[in-house]
């Protein structure tokens, strides 16, 4: 999960006047601002726990001060913030944070609670009860709702069948589902019982799914007989049949028959299971008991397999999305995703709020490029989120929401999983200007290691073009040097200085924890190295540069990967880029750039000249690359990220099979051509 970048700024020389600040894209008007939950919060533990003060009329200087309180007196405001928004710990809680150290933080000791009944509370409200808890659309576009009422009773029927197929605290259930309303049924029930959930969408080919699954060893599995996408039925039949034989922890399989097959021998309909109507008991479970497990990618052997805390994902995802998205129980929560993206669990999280949440299964440009924004319209969508790569492709493809579709609900465009380019940010706003002319555009960045963000959206703060508005609450954000040295306005690794309560409680099958050390702790012992490049700016801004494990270095000058693409892809002949920095045995550098033309383009000397002086004049002399080279495709992982890492070290020699797991790839073909190249002696 990544956002927004630019290129960096730079400090000024002692001689130099300070520069003025520069005009923000978009700018809260005050009533949003009062109105804000942050704001009303803010003043709430100033009277209550001794925050600092709303200053009237400077909401940045109100949420800089809240924000360094936030980090300062870290247990104080996840205390103040715990008790504010109700959460109901079953057990009190000893202290809030017994040991601060990293890793080995532990959060609330002795308190006992349930992320599931937290999700429900909605539907304790006679009021609420028939409102819709989910709404569901498919490619056809027609929401059907699931009220609260409903979503509470098939939780309580499958939770009571979970645990007579003897499914106990601790116990793992898996999922081979899309972003369908079953899934999170399943989730959720899952966790009512005290179970550790797990996912994979079901577009992942059987062995990626295996390289996740059985790590954790799981005792049921959710599996639907296929799904749609792109207008296409796609049978996974064969993929379930594999799974069931090659899992034999599994002991009960459930059938979710999404192309209206029967169930398959020996599998358990989904019917069935959720026809009862039957109250949902709620395990109380200590703060730190898993809740699920996330993948990374895998893309350089088996996944790490993330386990996140009951209580951690808990307050950190309603801090995320009440604090800094403003989502609240007239909401309506709408982000793409896929069940195998962390921003799937984010999104169910989105019932903790009380909104309703737009669960969406198909594919992102079907019938059209501008399906996501149909989606937002029918669903009456008020924070609608999406990646970076559909805003820029609706650009490119002249899609004109603000005036093709009825989107005056939507409040805020959220985006995530790359680097949002200062276009992207233009384009919406220019595309909202004719109607409201007040679109909050909210690029945030964090990741699946967390589950939530670093930095990002903040209501009450202006937009800057290229930037995110602020890091998070309770996230101690730095930028460092080589040195561990801390810097401003200039791009250094991202660290994350003070725990947060929903850092992994471990890997799994990590028993001396040091994989999980290596990960985040090995370059800088104590701080979280999280392996991005970021600028924080003297205005509190964040500027994302892409992974610092594949960051260019030219001359001793870093630079980042989104920075080059963001000027090529602004070219209507390159429909998508890779570039790569190689350090060579004998201490040279290489830079070629890899382009993926549109149709009808060719890479001739003048596209190529064009792509240098596009460069050149966006960037500096030092991001030319040395060699053009057109390729038939960018290899991406499953979950959308181009494959910089795996393609460097292919092209620094390492064979195939060191080099990446072709099963987390969505084309593993398109790595011969680098394998190729490596060859060559390139």
């Amino acid at each position: 999960m990544t956002a927004a970048h630019s290129t960096p700024a730079h400090s000024s020389t002692p001689q130099s006047p300070e520069p003025a600040a520069p005009e923000p894209l978009w700018r809260p008007d005050a009533e949003r601002v009062e109105t804000a939950q942050i704001t009303r919060f803010q003043t709430w533990a100033h009277e209550h726990h001794g925050a600092p003060p709303v200053t009237p009329g400077d909401p940045q200087t109100s949420y800089d001060a809240l924000h360094r309180w936030s980090t300062e007196e870290l247990a104080t405001f996840w205390a103040a913030f715990a008790e504010w928004s109700g959460i109901r710990f079953t057990t009190p809680y000893d202290t809030v944070l017994a040991d601060s150290a990293m890793p080995g933080a532990t959060w609330f000791p002795g308190a006992t609670l349930n992320y599931a009944e937290h999700a429900l509370r909605a539907a304790e409200d006679p009021d609420r009860a028939g409102d819709p808890a989910l709404l569901h659309v498919d490619e056809r576009h027609e929401p059907t709702p699931v009220t609260w009422a409903e979503l509470r009773r098939q939780v309580g029927s499958l939770a009571a069948e979970l645990r007579r197929l003897g499914v106990r605290p601790g116990d793992r259930v898996s999922g081979y589902l899309p972003n369908i309303p079953e899934a999170a049924v399943a989730l959720l029930a899952t966790a009512a019982v005290g179970g550790v959930w797990t996912s994979c969408a079901p577009d992942f080919g059987a062995r990626s799914v295996l390289d996740r699954f059985q790590q954790v060893e799981p005792v049921v599995l959710f599996t639907v007989d296929g799904y749609r996408y792109g207008g296409k039925e796609h049978d996974r039949a064969d993929v379930v049949a594999e799974l069931r034989r090659e899992l034999p922890t599994v002991r009960a399989v459930v059938h979710v028959p999404l192309l209206g097959t029967e169930a398959p021998e020996g599998a358990l309909d989904w019917a069935s299971l959720t026809s009862a109507d039957t109250e949902p008991v709620f395990e109380q479970v200590p703060f730190d008991h898993p809740l699920w497990v996330l993948y990374s990618s895998g893309t350089t052997g088996l996944p790490k397999a993330i386990v996140q805390s009951q209580g951690g994902i808990l307050l950190e995802h309603l801090k995320q999305l009440t604090l800094h998205n403003d989502i609240g129980p007239g909401d309506r929560f709408f982000w793409f995703t896929s069940t195998g993206w962390m921003m799937w669990n984010l999104l169910v999280s989105g019932l903790l709020t009380g909104c309703t949440v737009v669960t969406y299964d198909g594919s992102p440009g079907y019938p059209d490029t501008g399906a996501q924004w149909r989606v937002a319209e029918r669903t009456g969508t008020t924070v609608y989120g999406t990646s970076a790569a559909y805003v820029m492709a609706c650009r490119k493809a002249d899609v004109h929401p603000g005036r093709d579709y009825d989107l005056s609900r939507v409040k805020c465009v959220a985006t995530t999983g790359s680097p949002l380019p200062p276009d992207g940010f233009r384009w919406i706003h220019d595309e909202f200007a004719a109607g409201t002319g007040d679109m909050w555009i909210a690029s945030v960045s964090g990741g699946t290691d967390v589950c939530s963000c670093f930095a990002g959206a903040v209501p009450t703060l202006p937009v800057h073009t290229g930037e995110l508005q602020a890091p998070s609450l309770a996230v101690d954000l730095q930028a460092w040097d080589p040195h561990g040295k801390p810097v401003t306005d200039e791009v250094g690794e991202l660290i994350v200085t003070k725990p947060m309560p929903s850092m992994p409680i471990r890997f799994w099958n990590d028993p001396d924890g040091s994989r999980y050390r290596e990960s985040y702790f090995e370059m800088f012992p104590g701080a979280w190295r999280h392996g991005d490049w970021i600028t924080l700016t003297s205005r509190n801004t964040v500027v994302i540069h892409g992974r610092s494990d594949s960051t260019l270095n030219r001359q001793g000058v870093r630079m980042g990967s989104a920075d080059i693409y963001e000027a090529v892809e602004r070219l209507p002949e390159i429909r998508e880029s890779l570039v790569i920095g190689v350090e060579r045995p004998d201490g040279g550098y290489w830079m070629p750039l890899f382009v993926h033309l549109a149709e009808g383009a060719t890479l001739d000397d003048a596209l190529r000249d064009k792509v240098k002086q596009t460069i050149r004049a966006s960037l500096s002399p030092r991001h030319v690359p040395d060699e053009i080279i057109e390729i038939p495709g960018v290899p991406h992982t499953l979950t959308g990220k181009r494959l910089e890492v795996p393609v460097k070290r292919l092209l620094q020699g390492t064979p195939m099979e060191k080099a990446v797991n072709p099963g987390s790839v969505d084309n593993a073909d398109l790595l011969r051509f680098y394998e190729g190249l490596a060859g060559e002696g390139a």
